[in-house]
């Protein structure tokens, strides 16, 4: 693990660094506890999330003081209709020399907030997902790798849909953790308006290096499973599918695919890390189901006119 003289030791530095982060994340984001848990997860994991939830509930904050506690590159792409790939990757453009070359986009940071991905168009949407997939942008026959480490933190307005083009399910399978944002409990919106109408501004103290989050990672990959929790994963994902439990079957039109059972297990393994455990067990699985399923299945007619919800169908298999 390089600086750490065992795993066991890195294991232990991981749990120390999740604390400190959550402390100083804290100075600047109130509230919002299980949202900055999934986020630095998805981060451990290598993984890209999706954040859902209505305007003003500091999605854009949230993700630009993460980036800071993490001396990471961020950069915000604000998504609309008009937007273009080349605005995203870059583009070929002539020098005074008459030569082509790659100006690059705001893709090539360790960081990028797709605000509101829902609102431009699929060729658009695609650009971003290629390079979420191969952390690498293809232009005129010539690869440009993108920095390491590299997420991509797409928010979405679950309000209006008018003029929106909401992600096909083979785009949102990418997408390690779908979170949802809720409002905020009255005394934590007391404190936000607080913080945010006085004069005073904290300052958010960097607590790793981008290469620190590279060790991390290789570290989560790292963690043993017993047998018993892979196979509960992949027979939670297995559940989802109609036929696979009564409860999908009546409910469910699609289930999750393989990739849900590859994210249960890697989320698990964080979550067991972040805890201070070595291994992680069922609740841990458990624990993270619901982002890592809720975007991979789809209700059928039946449950949407019953009104019930995707976590609805999810604690149900569970």
């Amino acid at each position: 693990m390089g600086k750490f003289a065992s795993d066991v030791e890195a294991a232990d530095a991981l749990a120390t660094a999740y604390k400190n982060l959550k402390e100083e994340i804290g100075k600047v984001v109130i509230g919002q506890h299980e949202v900055i848990r999934l986020v630095l997860t998805g981060i451990f994991c290598h993984g890209h999330s999706l954040l859902v939830g209505v305007p003003g509930l500091a999605k854009t904050l949230l993700v630009q003081t993460i980036a800071q506690a993490l001396d990471l590159q961020f950069k915000r792409i604000q998504f609309t209709p008009d937007l273009m790939p080349s605005d995203i990757l870059g583009a070929e453009t002539m020098d005074k020399e008459r030569n082509f070359k790659f100006v690059k986009g705001p893709v090539f940071a360790n960081i990028i907030l797709a605000d509101e991905i829902n609102r431009t168009p699929p060729k658009t949407q695609a650009a971003l997902l290629e390079a979420m997939q191969e952390y690498a942008v293809t232009t005129a026959g010539q690869r440009f790798e993108l920095p390491r480490p590299f997420f991509v933190l797409a928010t979405q307005n679950p309000i209006e849909q008018e003029g929106t083009y909401p992600l096909p399910e083979a785009q949102l399978d990418r997408f390690m953790f779908n979170i949802l944002l809720s409002y905020p409990t009255p005394a934590e919106e007391i404190e936000v308006v607080k913080a945010t109408t006085g004069e005073a501004r904290n300052e958010v103290r960097t607590v790793l290096s981008g290469e620190d989050i590279e060790n991390f990672q290789n570290l989560v990959r790292k963690v043993p499973v017993p047998d018993n929790v892979i196979e509960y994963a992949v027979g939670l994902a297995n559940r989802t599918r109609p036929g696979g439990s009564p409860v999908a079957t009546e409910y469910l039109e699609w289930g999750a695919g393989p990739r849900a059972s590859q994210y249960l297990v890697l989320g698990a393994k964080c979550n067991a890390l972040l805890d201070g455990k070595y291994s992680p067990d069922i609740e841990d699985v458990q624990s993270i189901a619901k982002p890592v399923l809720r975007h991979r299945i789809v209700r059928n007619f039946k449950a949407e006119a019953e009104g019930i919800g995707v976590d609805d169908v999810i604690e149900k298999i569970i």
